[in-house]
């Protein structure tokens, strides 16, 4: 059926010989790039994965630590969310294997203002401790933007991979095949052809001397 359907699609011709045998060199030479690049993607999307499990690990860590003031924050007027006023999150931009990927570099936020005389010490450790918590937040949403991206180039690149594995390559080579076949069926019906004509002439040949 491959055969037979590509029979229909591809031109028995000598340039489009050359043409398939072009594209399936251009194919083999990309193939191993996809390749590195989607080895590439795969180890950078593990290192991301590990590197969101800390981030997530350590906010768990800054969690439990700030228990102990939870207590304190209910008996008092004070709302958690008042205490760091967030602001922007800076970042620079990476590159891994063709993809532009933002990288963390530090949460701008700012301590509230507080009343030496009107609040209690322990304050300081508490924005302390919740200033932390929220730059591994924007940390952790920094990653998983990483981790999006690569996904999503991954994707892609094994899409591309199996294509030229699955589809291209094998097509390209089939089409020679059966080009070849062809053409080598043409050539030798050529020699019969010249044959039978040349075996005519002379028997024509032959038949004149002896009519004569």
């Amino acid at each position: 059926m491959l055969r037979l359907e590509n029979m229909a699609k591809v031109k028995l011709t000598k340039t489009e010989l050359k043409a398939q045998s072009d594209a399936l060199k251009r194919f083999q030479r990309f193939l191993p790039m996809l390749q590195l690049k989607k080895q590439q993607l795969q180890a950078e999307l593990a290192a991301i994965t590990v590197r969101i499990e800390e981030v997530v690990a350590r906010e768990e860590q800054e969690r439990r630590a700030l228990q102990p003031w939870v207590s304190l924050f209910s008996d008092q007027t004070f709302d958690l969310s008042t205490l760091v006023a967030v602001g922007q999150i800076v970042t620079t931009t990476s590159n891994i294997a063709g993809v532009a990927i933002p990288v963390f570099q530090r949460l701008e936020a700012t301590p509230a203002t507080l009343d030496l005389f009107a609040t209690p010490a322990w304050l300081d450790s508490a924005i302390t401790l919740v200033t932390r918590m929220l730059s591994l937040k924007a940390e952790r949403n920094i990653l998983e933007q990483q981790h999006e991206l690569v996904t999503l180039e991954l994707n892609m690149t094994s899409q591309r991979v199996n294509l030229f594995e699955k589809v291209k390559i094998p097509a390209c080579k089939e089409n020679i095949r059966i080009i070849k076949i062809a053409l080598g069926d043409l050539q030798t019906a050529s020699v019969t052809r010249g044959k039978i004509a040349k075996s005519r002439s002379k028997k024509e040949g032959s038949d004149e001397e002896d009519a004569a």
